[in-house]
């Protein structure tokens, strides 16, 4: 008989334990626990860059603009060599969806010329960062190796030259190394007058989201001087530089600072133009 009673009555405290178990289970809120990381989730998730593919990069030159930046190929009397220097040699690549290249190189009886082209995709791999914002890092390094003069990244300056006074107090002085591997910057000349500021390297506005353009000049005195150009510019998550550079093959000769960077600019445009989400 006592087993009897004692049976239902430990049944009875295990129901209520078990009840009030599952009622405080239910009053937790699983559900309201996993709303607020679900969304947390979600909201890191950065948007992809504008461009997906790259354009063929020894064909997006036109023969037109060719001509007028190596203007050695019109020397070329053998067609079929002719037909090569127009061509170009693609870079080597294992991803052409990543990245892409051209390079030109005629040799005239009076300069030696050259014409490289990169395109770069960046693809970011980071949820939270997007393409652009990986781009826009990288363009960063590309700028600062770049080693421009302080003048030319001042937004001060910048400000100045805009309104017509000249910036000529914080520019290097003449002859000053402004450009990497210790080459002279434009602002040397043979005649030791200072090139407008308008021509040293500086930030473009009018390029992209972001551009700059370098001008080095190197050699001196008993070796002829070659000058190089250098245009690079970021649009969304596409990276381009443009290398341009002429040798003269005779001493004392300069290859001119506003021509060069003319033909690079303009080249730069077409570029940009040639880009394709």
């Amino acid at each position: 008989m006592q087993r009897k009673a004692y049976v239902p009555g430990v049944a009875a405290l295990l129901a209520a334990l078990l009840a009030g178990c599952t009622g405080s289970s239910g009053n937790d809120g699983t559900t309201d626990d996993a709303n607020p990381g679900d969304q947390g989730t979600a909201s890191v998730v950065a948007q992809p860059g504008k461009y997906r593919t790259l354009p063929e990069a020894c064909g997006v030159v036109s023969q037109s603009t060719l001509d007028a930046l190596l203007p050695g190929i019109a020397q070329i009397t053998d067609e079929d060599q002719r037909a090569k220097a127009y061509e170009g040699e693609a870079t080597l690549t294992y991803d052409t969806d990543r990245k892409v290249g051209c390079r030109w190189k005629v040799e005239a009886t009076d300069a030696t010329e050259y014409l490289s082209i990169d395109f770069e995709r960046v693809v970011s791999y980071d949820n939270a960062v997007s393409d652009d914002s990986q781009a826009q890092q990288l363009f960063a390094q590309v700028e600062d190796k770049a080693d421009l003069p302080v003048a030319a990244t001042s937004s001060a300056v910048s400000d100045v030259e805009e309104s017509g006074t000249s910036g000529a107090t914080e520019s290097p002085a003449a002859g000053s190394s402004t450009a990497p591997s210790g080459t002279a910057s434009a602002s040397a000349s043979p005649s030791g007058s200072a090139t407008p500021s308008d021509l040293e390297p500086r930030l473009l506005d009018d390029l992209g989201d972001e551009a700059f353009l370098d001008d080095a000049l190197s050699g001196a005195g008993s070796t002829a001087q070659q000058r190089k150009v250098t245009v690079a510019f970021r649009t969304s998550n596409v990276i381009v530089t443009i290398e341009y550079e002429e040798q003269p093959t005779s001493v004392g000769v300069t290859p001119d600072s506003k021509e060069m960077q003319d033909n690079a600019r303009k080249l730069a445009s077409q570029l940009a133009g040639s880009l394709s989400g």
